[in-house]
C-alpha cells in the first residue's frame, strides 16, 4: 500500500550540478544545484531551478550564460562545500584548489578538474514561485578523455556522478548496471 508523502520534491534521484558563472566584475563562481536536468533534445538544453537570493541567479542574469560541472565521486566534498556557501563571501575556487576555466563559447567558467562540462546560453527564464527556471542551450559538452567508452561514447560509471536524496540530505554514489535501455522492455513486446 502506498503512504501519502504530501506534496514535496521528492523525485529522486536528483542530480548534484555545479553551475558556474561570472559575477559582474568578472569573478568566478559556482554553487551546488540539484533543482536540475535536460529539457530539451533539440536545441540540447539543460534547466536548473535557482532561488533570486542566490549569488548565482544574478548572475546569469546578467551574463546570460551558465556552465554545468558535473562531479565525480572524488570531487564530493567540493561539490558539497560549493553549496554551503555564497560566493558574495567565499571565493569557492581558492577556498578549495579547483582551477576556473574560461568556458571557450559562453561567458561563464567551469571547474576544470570535474570530469563532465556543459557549457549553456541562456534561451528562457522562467518565474515559478521562490525558485526561477533558466534553460540553457548547450553549446558544447566537455569530458575527460578517461571517462570515454572505446567508441567515445560517455561512460557513466567513469565519470561517477554524484546524486542527492533531498528529504534525508544524503549523496550517492550510481548504480549498478541493469540492463541496456530500449532491450530491457522488448520482454513485453508481442
Amino acid at each position: 500500500m502506498k503512504i501519502s508523502l504530501g506534496a514535496k520534491t521528492l523525485a529522486v534521484p536528483t542530480p548534484v550540478w555545479v553551475i558556474g558563472s561570472y559575477d559582474g566584475k568578472g569573478r568566478p563562481n559556482v554553487m551546488t544545484a540539484a533543482w536540475a536536468g535536460i529539457c530539451c533534445s533539440r536545441p540540447p538544453c539543460v534547466g536548473v531551478s535557482l532561488r533570486q537570493a542566490t549569488y548565482t541567479y544574478g548572475n546569469i542574469v546578467g551574463q546570460k550564460a551558465f556552465t554545468v560541472s558535473i562531479p565525480g565521486r572524488a570531487q564530493a566534498a567540493a561539490a558539497d562545500f560549493f553549496g554551503m556557501v555564497s560566493g558574495r563571501d567565499v571565493d569557492k575556487f581558492a577556498a578549495t584548489g579547483l582551477t576556473a576555466m574560461k568556458s571557450d563559447l559562453v561567458n561563464a567558467p567551469y571547474v576544470k578538474e570535474f570530469p563532465l562540462i556543459l557549457e549553456c546560453e541562456v534561451i528562457r527564464q522562467v518565474e515559478i514561485g521562490l525558485h526561477t527556471y533558466f534553460v540553457g542551450q548547450i553549446h558544447d559538452v566537455k569530458a575527460e578523455e578517461n571517462v570515454l567508452a572505446e567508441d567515445r561514447a560517455l561512460d557513466a560509471s567513469k565519470v561517477d556522478p554524484i546524486i542527492f536524496s533531498p528529504e534525508v540530505r544524503r549523496y550517492y554514489g550510481l548504480g549498478d548496471f541493469i540492463g541496456q535501455a530500449f532491450s530491457l522492455g522488448r520482454a513485453f513486446m508481442a
